[in-house]
């Protein structure tokens, strides 16, 4: 007989190679012809509802690793929540005008000037869907499940329609204007910016110190005394029509070689280091509140700069003294409003100055900087002319500089919701404190919203002008013109003249011959996406209005987040979100963005070639996700090497559990062998711990837990000694069975712990368990923690032996070094202990010589040690050799091998095993 043959070895078909990135499709493909999303969905019909909203990617070119973190994370909570007692529905999003699929169309050849707007939008449209699908694939490549045949869409003409509405809405409530005044302008792409569009970028700008002429001191400045401004953006000063000061700051007139002039009294001494004054002598103090209405001489103009008291004045640097542009500045504005003055802005569209900038007419105004300083020291009003680099705002999209300029835009008001959203900000539950704190203090500070664009691919402002260019906003016209968009898509705004857009028979009392015009401007793409809670929560019978989570970049607090909140506070008057949650950036191992420039680009379709989606999905449970997160392969590669030894557990206990009918073989808990209860008890606590990180969106916490778990508790100690009574015991053994019962049980618990995570591989497993009757694990629920008596008593006591038995493996890898034995089954362990000590260890039931996996264990009081014993934390060790021979069959090392004739190789346990089974 060949004894090898009588052992029960491990036997599964479960591959050991994962070989991801070739399985993964194919697991992908069977979800597919299940339609595992509708399943999924129908078997969670009637819970309570739990709604993750879809922050909308844009539909342009391949998903990035920061796509992967932010959809991955989604789809940890949404698997999540539908495994525990939640119906939750996942319906993806794009989003998908504004002014990058325009560029890319020119970039591809498309002629603009050669096709109507209509024309030219039709291929916008064409060019979106097409990235849609691209990205669609690439998403549920990652194993993300969702909706993905019937995504939101913000080109769809129902999603257009009810963005239509939010605009009415919020018209009626008089929360949408047209006015003048100043907005973030790019020049390189013709439209006005809103700030969620802004970056800030170093740029080197001149930095001027300008002396203008008092010609009205009104009694407190002599004439000819020049009030000192400084300004980093030379190419406004066309623009100047005022000063302002701050009423309560001390001012002083200084003379300096033979001059006068004026500056804040906090900020002499550095203005004298930087116009290069000699000793300035200080001739006169005042208040600011004293200037008020002063007069000076436009340094280059017949026209006059009034002097107005503003409290947005610091001593944080400059002169005290601010020049003022109403026309480009926001502060400019609002106090130029105040005093009366004209809105002047003498720069077009494109950034070129026009006629209204006598002399410079032409000009691209930051090319005009060099000119117009050149201008001032002709006519002896440069004081100083230096550069700086500093912070500047960019356009997000073009990357190039923009400006600040008065144009006629329409906006949202803020105001007058602005308490409003700042107390929904604090009935919000915030997953992080400083977010909750950044976009109260957005909402805080920030002015009205620049809701127009001009430009062609979006949303039309649904609005009409009559004759006497009065705006056309009414309930009838917005539900008409949501009415065409549902039907026939916003295109048809381009396609049509004004009165074919109106309701028929349409009259207005400033319009008396019946003409109309419409607005050509677009709305802004965060009002697109901003609207989404109103096109798509409150629409749809698969959402649900308040989501219960909004989750995405942490640039979204000034972007989606953001836009959201002000539109739904101002259509609902509630926040569209009852929590909020952000990641940070994906950035390469330096911390720096990844650019193909410096070939530090890595992209999810890499990862997945190379390892599989289920590494991706590991290593985004592995980070610190609410920070930036570094990119590099040798994350990769560590995590696959923690997956490859989840993946070999799994294995193992799928191998052990060959011949397991949990109908019949199953071993009642309380029947259980302590150390098998053990395993139960800590499995609760794994239960606990991992239910409460997905609770908290705390993955890297399940991540260690169950590495841990997998490591520690499984490999290093249940499994790793219990092969000996899983191998060599009878099939029908009651310690074989009970290890196979908490075996069975531990796999079930952690494939279904581990499947909104490993979402590829725990499927995989699943097919494999014997006796579970769902097609996926997708289709079952979070494991819930046994009812084990006296847990704590039991957790208490096998910790303490734990501490022995690491004191022991201490000895044997001492023992295996001195080259006394060889394998552990050789040695013979003598433990000299206390008395607390020994009662621990007469307390286990279980075999010790197979929980320390050596063949003889004898237990000695710690007074009878000899010198040559090992003294380590709790016990001192002797190793021996073990006395008696080698059993052929289980290689203990026994005096009873040879006491059956029948079978004199093997030891008394193998040969009854034998005799019964075989």
């Amino acid at each position: 007989m060949e004894y090898k043959d009588t052992l029960l070895m491990p036997n599964t078909e479960f591959p050991m190679r994962g070989n991801l990135p070739n399985r993964e499709p194919e697991i992908q493909k069977k979800w597919e012809e299940m339609d595992i999303y509708k399943i999924v969905q129908e078997r969670t019909k009637g819970r309570p509802r739990f709604v993750l909203h879809d922050g909308p990617p844009y539909a342009n070119g391949d998903i990035h690793m920061g796509h992967a973190l932010n959809k991955v994370l989604k789809d940890f909570i949404v698997r999540y929540k539908s495994m525990s007692g939640y119906d939750a529905p996942y319906i993806p999003g794009w989003d998908t005008h504004g002014l990058p699929i325009e560029q890319r169309l020119t970039n591809d050849g498309v002629n603009r000037k050669e096709m109507s707007v209509a024309e030219f939008r039709k291929l916008c449209d064409e060019y979106a869907r097409s990235q849609i699908n691209n990205q669609r694939e690439q998403f549920k490549r990652l194993g993300v499940r969702g909706n993905w045949e019937n995504p939101y869409i913000t080109l769809h003409p129902e999603y257009e329609a009810r963005q239509i509405q939010v605009f009415g809405e919020m018209a009626k409530k008089g929360y949408i204007y047209k006015g003048l005044k100043p907005v973030f302008w790019s020049p390189s792409n013709e439209s006005a910016l809103a700030e969620a569009e802004i970056e800030y970028h170093d740029k080197r700008s001149p930095s001027i110190y300008v002396g203008f002429k008092v010609v009205d001191g009104k009694g407190v400045l002599e004439e000819g005394t020049e009030i000192v401004i400084w300004t980093t953006t030379p190419w406004t000063i066309p623009a100047n029509l005022g000063i302002a000061v701050h009423p309560e700051l001390t001012y002083v007139v200084v003379k300096e070689n033979e001059k006068l002039y004026i500056v804040a009294k906090d900020l002499l001494e550095s203005v004298t280091k930087e116009v290069n004054w000699d000793a300035p002598e200080i001739v006169k103090e005042m208040k600011g509140q004293d200037l008020e209405y002063i007069q000076c001489r436009h340094p280059f103009y017949e026209r006059k700069s009034l002097v107005m008291l503003g409290e947005h004045v610091t001593t944080e640097s400059g002169t005290g003294c601010v020049h003022t542009a109403p026309g480009h500045g926001e502060d400019d504005f609002y106090i130029g409003q105040k005093y009366g003055l004209d809105v002047l802005s003498p720069v077009d569209d494109k950034g070129n100055f026009t006629s209204e900038a006598p002399g410079f007419e032409g000009l691209f105004y930051d090319e005009a900087n060099k000119v117009i300083t050149e201008k001032l020291n002709e006519v002896g009003a440069l004081l100083k002319l230096t550069f700086i680099t500093h912070s500047y705002p960019h356009d997000w999209r073009s990357k190039k500089p923009t400006i600040f300029r008065a144009t006629p835009q329409w906006f949202a008001s803020i105001e007058p919701i602005r308490e409003t959203l700042l107390n929904e900000i604090q009935n919000v539950k915030w997953a992080t404190q400083w977010g909750e704190t950044r976009l109260y203090n957005m909402i805080r500070d920030r002015g009205d919203w620049c809701i127009s664009r001009q430009r062609v691919w979006g949303v039309p402002i649904p609005v009409f002008y009559a004759e006497n260019g009065d705006p056309i906003i009414t309930d009838e016209t917005i539900e008409h013109v949501s009415n065409l968009f549902k039907e026939h898509g916003s295109n048809i705004w381009f396609e049509k003249d004004a009165k074919d857009l109106l309701p028929e028979g349409f009259t207005h009392p400033s319009s008396p011959n019946g003409k109309f015009t419409k607005e050509t401007d677009i709305m802004d793409v965060w009002f697109d996406s901003g609207s989404s809670h109103y096109a798509v929560l409150a629409a749809r019978e698969d959402a649900e209005y308040p989501a219960d989570i909004y989750l995405e970049g942490s640039d979204q607090y000034r972007g989606w987040f953001n836009s959201s909140l002000i539109i739904s506070v101002a259509v609902n008057g509630r926040a569209p979100y009852k929590s909020v949650l952000s990641n940070g950036f994906t950035v390469d191992e330096k911390g720096r963005k990844m650019s193909k420039s410096l070939g530090n680009v890595i992209v999810p379709d890499q990862i997945n070639k190379q390892f599989g989606a289920d590494i991706l999905r590991l290593w985004v449970a592995s980070v610190d996700y609410k920070s930036d997160v570094k990119v590099f392969m040798d994350n990769f590669k560590q995590v696959s090497e923690v997956y490859r030894k989840i993946r070999n557990t799994f294995r193992f206990m799928l191998g052990n559990l060959a011949d397991f009918n949990p109908e019949k073989d199953r071993v009642a808990i309380e029947s259980l062998r302590d150390v098998d209860q053990y395993m139960l008890v800590r499995l609760n606590k794994l239960i606990k711990t991992v239910r409460n990180a997905y609770e908290n969106y705390e993955y890297a916490t399940i991540y260690h837990a169950v590495n841990n778990f997998f490591t520690l508790d499984l490999s290093a100690f249940y499994l790793d000694y219990g092969k000996d009574i899983l191998y060599v015991e009878g099939p029908d053994s009651h310690d074989r069975r009970a290890m196979q019962t908490v075996i069975y049980d531990s796999l079930l618990t952690l494939t279904k712990l581990m499947a909104p995570i490993l979402v590829h591989t725990t499927d995989e497993v699943w097919s494999y368990i014997p006796g579970v009757e769902e097609a996926s694990v997708q289709l079952t629920d979070m494991p819930e923690e046994l009812a084990i008596e006296n847990s704590e008593g039991i957790e208490q006591k096998w910790s303490a032996f734990l501490e022995v038995r690491d004191d022991v493996l201490k000895a044997l890898e001492e023992a295996r070094n001195a080259k006394i034995i060889g394998k552990s089954l050789a040695a013979h362990v003598t433990l000299f202990v206390t008395d607390q000590t020994k009662s621990l260890l007469d307390s286990i039931q279980e075999d010790l010589k197979q929980l320390f996996i050596v063949s003889q264990v004898t237990v000695k009081d710690e007074s009878e040690a000899p010198n040559e014993a090992l003294k380590l934390d709790v016990a001192r060790v002797l190793v021996e050799k073990a006395e008696g021979e080698t059993c052929e069959r289980c290689w203990n090392v026994t005096t009873d091998v040879g006491g059956d004739h029948e079978h004199p190789t093997l030891c008394s346990r193998c040969a009854t095993v034998v005799k019964e089974y075989y």
